[in-house]
């Protein structure tokens, strides 16, 4: 049996990135969080104080639940090196390599829309940050 994961991100601005994160994966605010009565106790299991803001954090879900559910916590310190872990936006459908990477290009400029920032365009992938700078790709489904 596979297991399933949650992934969380750790910020200085939780609703920026809520919103940027929402927009760039399709998900939906999860409310409240899976196993939680209320979204304030699912965010306690972070140990954030005590009467903290509601921008403190966000939990995310795929509407269709087959995606990982993500967490975005709010915390003090600032992202100060390379992500050891990136996120792949992988863009759907089939053809040529020009049609996967017109589609491609077509997400990242959305992303951009959105508020991320291209970094360096690559053969089979663009590699972007969200509004904070934390890194991910942008890259085709194998098909």
């Amino acid at each position: 049996m596979a297991v399933a994961i949650d992934l969380t991100l750790y910020c200085e601005n939780a609703r920026l990135l809520a919103e940027f994160w929402k927009t760039a994966l399709g998900y939906v605010d999860e409310i409240p969080a899976a196993r939680h009565a209320t979204s304030e106790e699912s965010l306690a299991r972070f140990g954030l104080p005590a009467g903290g803001a509601e921008d403190d954090g966000a939990c995310l879900c795929d509407p269709e639940g087959a995606g990982p559910r993500f967490s975005i916590v709010r915390v003090p310190e600032r992202k100060t090196a390379e992500n050891r872990l990136h996120i792949d936006v992988r863009v759907p459908g089939d053809g040529t390599a020009a049609d996967r990477w017109e589609r491609i290009r077509t997400e990242a400029a959305r992303l951009v829309r959105a508020g991320g920032t291209i970094l360096e365009a690559f053969d089979d992938h663009i590699l972007m940050a969200d509004p904070e700078g934390n890194e991910f790709r942008v890259t085709a489904s194998p098909g």
